[in-house]
């Protein structure tokens, strides 16, 4: 029997004047993103064969939904890697802005769209072209949200056609949805399918702390409806597209598009604070998996608690590793992925009821939320650009330096056409070390990487949790 490769592909455009997607390799238990270019794709009759047979009308809902999705289109500097130069700057490395291109969903009347934050990433400059194809904007970001693949854009228009947003819980499996979107540059393209599960966690998200919990649905998505609406037949969203389980590249069967109430949390968020506002509990947890099972003493249904983090103290004098998380304010918690989604609802100071079960004994406990750093404070962001550098920087929260077991840190948050970039250091990237002297302050740290001369030494996290170093002469 031939082994699978399952491959989850993000839905977003290649570097290239054609849209391509980022692809989520897993074989055999390893794990790779492949680029997969589609410069020179050939269009192919589609066989697609209907989930129903009866009379469903697909005309308003489409009528509906098309005005209020976008066209997005990025560019950013492109940079040769030269592994003669090890880190340093390469001079011969840039080779000139490349697009990409993706789509986005009208949520207001004055201009705020969503799309994912894999489509915006990295880009210098964003352009979104209205449904009619008439208006070109520049788009400026208001926030992003990696951990749940979320961007908030604005435009300067006004009288724009905002999608009805429903309430995603309210989704059956089976029920009817329609993607549109602007796949290979086809604006304005929908397709129909069903929603064939709900809560997926298929470990897309390229964050350290994600939020996944997927609405799953065989509607043809392909790259460039990332950002994207899903909809009901009223034509209101339920989820905004972000993934494809394929073998291709393109689609074969299945799409996934975060839930729509994740959505509205993480809209507001960014709106107000320019960040998600996430309450933690301070618990990591796992799927109940076979080798856990016989330590539960064969619970099925919950979450298993591996870690207890001291970030949040009302938590850690509750909590046991081993413990099993069943429900969180009466709802049923079957698996991480529906752990994660009610979670994603609350702000820092939200008080929730959890139920557990320890040692065979089930218990109940008042769980308050903290943020990042263990209070109830709603944060608003801060962070450091750097125009030397062309890139933008923050200190790293308390829970994440007790998650990667570090005194302190400084992360990356974009990485624009500059020394960064020519460096090879990504967005997500935490310095720990320069030099051997710890980041702790930002503005202090930030003038060391400006002014970098000789021999540099960097220690540092990877954006994929592992630690790096870095060693080059800096001219």
């Amino acid at each position: 029997m031939n082994k699978r490769i399952l491959v989850i592909a993000i839905l977003v455009s290649v570097v290239t004047s054609l849209t391509g997607a980022y692809i989520f390799s897993k074989k055999f238990g390893e794990s790779k993103i492949i680029e997969v270019q589609t410069n020179h794709h050939d269009a192919q009759p589609i066989k697609y064969q209907a989930t129903h047979t009866g009379a469903i009308n697909f005309v308003e809902a489409s009528k509906i939904a098309n005005p209020s999705v976008v066209f997005i289109k990025t560019e950013a500097e492109a940079v040769r890697r030269n592994s003669f130069w090890f880190f340093d700057i390469d001079p011969f490395g840039s080779i000139g802005k490349v697009s990409s291109t993706g789509s986005g969903v009208i949520i207001s009347k004055d201009g705020y769209i969503v799309t994912n934050n894999h489509v915006i990433k990295g880009a210098q400059t964003i352009e979104v072209v209205l449904n009619n194809g008439k208006k070109n904007y520049k788009a400026e970001v208001v926030g992003t949200a990696p951990s749940t693949d979320l961007a908030l854009l604005k435009i300067d228009a006004a009288n724009l056609n905002p999608v009805e947003i429903a309430n995603s819980d309210a989704l059956d499996i089976g029920e009817w949805v329609l993607a549109v979107g602007n796949p290979f540059n086809l604006t304005s393209t929908v397709t129909a399918g069903i929603v064939s599960a709900k809560g997926r966690n298929i470990n897309v998200v390229q964050n350290q702390f994600p939020i996944e919990s997927f609405i799953q649905t065989d509607a043809a998505i392909n790259p460039g409806n990332s950002g994207g609406a899903l909809v009901n037949l009223a034509g209101k969203l339920v989820g905004i597209n972000t993934a494809i389980a394929s073998k291709t590249g393109s689609y074969v069967g299945y799409g996934f598009a975060i839930p729509s109430n994740i959505v509205v949390k993480i809209i507001s968020d960014l709106k107000e604070f320019g960040q998600i506002q996430r309450g933690l509990d301070g618990l990591e947890v796992v799927d109940i998996n076979d080798e856990i099972l016989d330590q539960v003493n064969g619970i099925q249904n919950g979450v298993f608690v591996g870690r207890v983090s001291q970030t949040n103290k009302y938590t850690s004098k509750i909590f046991e590793p081993g413990d099993v998380i069943t429900k969180i304010d009466g709802k049923e918690i079957s698996q991480k992925a529906s752990y994660n989604e009610v979670l994603s609802y609350f702000r820092p100071g939200d008080k929730l009821k959890y139920t557990y079960i320890r040692s065979g004994e089930e218990r109940e406990a008042e769980v308050s939320l903290v943020n990042m750093d263990g209070t109830f404070e709603l944060k608003k962001r801060v962070s450091l650009y750097s125009e030397t550098l062309k890139a933008e920087f923050e200190k790293v929260s308390k829970y994440e330096l007790d998650h990667y077991a570090i005194a302190s840190g400084i992360r990356v948050t974009t990485v624009g056409n500059g020394r960064l970039l020519k460096m090879n250091i990504p967005e997500g990237f935490v310095f720990t070390k320069f030099n051997n002297v710890a980041a702790t302050d930002l503005s202090t740290f930030v003038g060391k990487l400006e002014n970098m001369k000789g021999q540099v030494r960097i220690e540092g996290i990877s954006p994929q949790g592992g630690k790096q170093y870095l060693s080059f002469y800096a001219y």
